[in-house]
């Protein structure tokens, strides 16, 4: 195999830092992460492309092989190695979204054993509020008011919420039909309040926004276009500081949480809940069930006499 001689640091190619750079921009516009596990991953990832270059690999070509090599050459503490597993998970898990075929060198790599962090959620007085923040009154307020509404209402990734076609959504039975991971399809109920914004989204504002074209997205942009993922981001953050929300407690992935932890607040069965998701295993939706008593926990604490 051909060996980087050269005693000077290997560089970053161009193609490594494309693919980087889109992998952190969808996480950030998908689950909201923090600058500070932005810069990590990036750190992370581009440590890895400047170790492939001496084997001759970049990020996309790597085998199983190489990133076990990598992390048995790299001793670092335990969360820093899930960190930086996690990081290499999500980018060749991106990859592997966008192309079906490509072979994810990641999956027979043994995770490090650490505490499993929770799931952060709104209280539902917080949601209440932010749900509240738009002025529908206007034209974008309505349609930020509709999103909102369905994203909390049916516990949508961002993703799925900003590629719903106007086709997706039938009012009369109230059921959404959302295509999750992996090209799954899934029903999904719209409440009724979240309806009733809806409605009056598709009547009073989406016409307005799309300018007497007909484009397929259900949501629109100022500009008669689809959504992005960047934008509801942003409006998000913006109404949930608007309403005294700390920005860094809110991202569109935040309201996913509070759907499936409100819900089961409220006595939603488990499997129920893993449907509504759209998860594929029963473990991933079972987390929701420690913040569910963690909260019951805080209750406890705070109200009886001998908490």
């Amino acid at each position: 195999m051909k060996q980087n001689t050269s005693k000077e640091p290997a560089v970053v190619s161009e193609v490594d830092e494309q693919d980087i750079a889109a992998f952190l921009e969808r996480v950030w516009s998908e689950d909201g992460l923090a600058e500070r596990t932005l810069q990590a991953y990036r750190q992370d990832l581009e440590t890895l492309a400047r170790w492939l270059v001496a084997r001759g690999r970049s990020l996309r070509t790597a085998r199983r092989e190489d990133l076990s090599a990598f992390h048995g050459s790299q001793p670092v503490a335990v969360r820093s190695m899930a960190r930086r597993q996690s990081a290499f998970r999500r980018f060749y898990a991106s990859i592997v979204r966008n192309e079906p075929g490509f072979d994810d060198p990641t999956l027979l790599i043994e995770r490090p054993k650490t505490p499993r962090s929770l799931p952060k959620a709104l209280a539902e007085r917080e949601v209440e509020g932010l749900l509240h923040a738009p002025d529908v009154s206007t034209t974008l307020g309505l349609r930020d008011r509709a999103m909102l509404e369905l994203m909390y209402a049916a516990g949508l990734r961002v993703s799925e919420l900003v590629e719903l076609p106007l086709a997706a959504l039938n009012t009369r039975q109230g059921v959404l039909r959302v295509t999750g991971k992996g090209g799954k399809d899934r029903l999904v109920p719209v409440g009724e309040v979240a309806l009733e914004y809806i409605q009056a989204y598709l009547v009073q504002a989406r016409p307005v926004l799309a300018k007497g074209r007909q484009p397929p997205a259900l949501f629109l942009s100022n500009r008669g276009e689809g959504m992005t993922r960047q934008m509801f981001w942003t409006l998000v953050k913006r109404h949930g500081v608007s309403v005294g929300i700390n920005s860094k407690r809110i991202s569109p992935h935040v309201l996913r949480h509070s759907f499936a932890t409100h819900l089961l607040n409220h006595g939603a069965d488990l499997r129920a809940l893993q449907m509504l998701l759209g998860h594929s295993a029963l473990s991933t939706t079972q987390i929701y069930t420690l913040v569910a008593k963690e909260g019951l926990k805080r209750l406890h604490a705070q109200h009886h006499p001998r908490g």
